[in-house]
């Protein structure tokens, strides 16, 4: 496990670029939590007195009541918290000095919302030629859905996700964790990425506009494009794999087992080592297109046969003859898992509650020169960096004593 600390001296990929992150809940912050991950100066700009609604949301009471939610320290490590009150001239004043030396702005308002406060694309244009404004919303800036508000479950529905998710008797059915929050804010963060290196190149800034529903759509791969391409209509199957079989989720005798044999000559090898030579040459089960359409009566036979050992028994036989296939575990169960801890997936950030107590969260999923990459600081309190952040853009001692007096910070 690692083990990050207040210090932060562990450069990144992203070293040197400054974004600032108008983000709340889950979505957004996802996105620029990927960013900061990466080494970039991630300054997450909240509400005076409120805040990013996450601090309030999460399975500790304790910790919301703290205004460090557990859902805000999953995904707000490694950021710096300023306060600022766009509804005033002052706080206005100070996120146009914020915008102009910023490479980044990441925002998951409604759209048109940013616009009303003054900061529509050309006027953030004007001030910074160079920004990379990445807008995180539900639908995208346009079209007759653009102003409907969005959470995780609604555009789980409206994507279709939710009609080939379980099975004919239980579709539709929600993804047990907000996936398209996620892959909204996966989205968001590489096309970020993705402009930062033009604007390297030339100087010249970009507009994003990331829907979730977009995302959401794009990630569910070979549903769609078999619809699109070949004309199938999506339809719920459970555990099964459509492509193949047999593909999916076994019962055994202590356990679940997913077994993913695809190829004709992992079904051969299965058959073998469960003894099973008979269903080589059963005429229902010889090709891959005779398993499928026969899924149901070769996952009788096979499961007669797995229920004589458990699934770890099993999988420890399959392993090393070609065949995928692993248990199905829980999540505690994944999380310490001997592989997790090797990727040092997980770490230990202190609370900033000053009294050395320490939270796990997850790092990214992608090693940077064999090294696992964990947040560099912890999670901040509110508006913690409030002075530093307006003392780096060039406020004297005196305007910010101001700026707090009128509201604007």
């Amino acid at each position: 496990m690692n083990t990050t600390d207040d210090t932060g001296t562990r450069d990144g990929l992203l070293a040197g670029v400054r974004v600032l992150d108008m983000t709340n809940v889950l979505a957004g912050p996802f996105a620029g939590y990927q960013l900061a991950l990466m080494g970039a100066d991630v300054v997450k700009i909240e509400t005076p007195g409120s805040g990013d609604l996450a601090r309030q949301l999460g399975a500790s009471r304790e910790l919301s009541d703290a205004d460090l939610g557990v859902s805000f320290l999953a995904q707000n490590s490694g950021k710096r918290s300023m306060t600022v009150n766009l509804k005033t001239d002052g706080g206005r004043a100070v996120f146009e000095r914020l915008v102009a030396g910023a490479d980044v702005l990441l925002e998951n308002f409604r759209p048109g919302v940013l616009a009303r406060l003054g900061f529509d694309w050309p006027r953030l244009r004007e001030i910074n030629p160079k920004l990379v404004y990445c807008a995180v919303s539900g639908f995208g800036a346009a079209g007759p859905m653009s102003r409907r508000p969005a959470y995780d479950q609604v555009i789980q529905g409206l994507s279709g996700m939710m009609s080939v998710t379980g099975t004919p008797d239980t579709a539709p059915l929600r993804v047990g964790f907000p996936i398209c929050d996620s892959f909204g804010g996966m989205a968001a963060a590489f096309a970020v990425v993705s402009a930062l290196v033009r604007q390297r190149a030339t100087g010249c800034g970009a507009y994003l506009d990331t829907a979730m529903l977009d995302a959401a759509i794009t990630s569910m791969g070979w549903v769609v494009s078999d619809h699109l391409v070949a004309g199938r209509e999506p339809a719920p199957m459970g555990n099964e794999n459509v492509t193949s079989a047999p593909s999916g989720t076994f019962a055994t005798g202590d356990g679940d087992l997913n077994i993913a044999a695809n190829k004709q000559e992992q079904y051969e090898t299965l058959c073998t080592i469960l003894q099973r030579p008979e269903l080589l040459t059963d005429p229902r089960f010889r090709t891959r297109e005779d398993r499928k359409r026969n899924r149901d009566e070769l996952r009788h036979e096979l499961e007669r046969s797995l229920k004589a050992k458990s699934a770890r028994e099993w999988d420890e036989i399959l392993l090393g003859s070609g065949v995928p296939a692993a248990p199905v575990v829980s999540v505690p169960d994944a999380l310490r898992s001997a592989q997790i801890r090797h990727r040092g997936l997980v770490s230990e950030v202190e609370l900033p509650t000053g009294d050395g107590r320490a939270v796990q969260v997850l790092g990214a999923a992608t090693h940077v020169d064999g090294e696992p990459v964990p947040p560099p600081t912890r999670a901040p309190k509110l508006g913690e960096h409030t002075e530093d952040v307006l003392t780096e853009i060039g406020f004297t001692d005196d305007e910010i004593v101001a700026l707090r007096a009128g509201g604007a910070v």
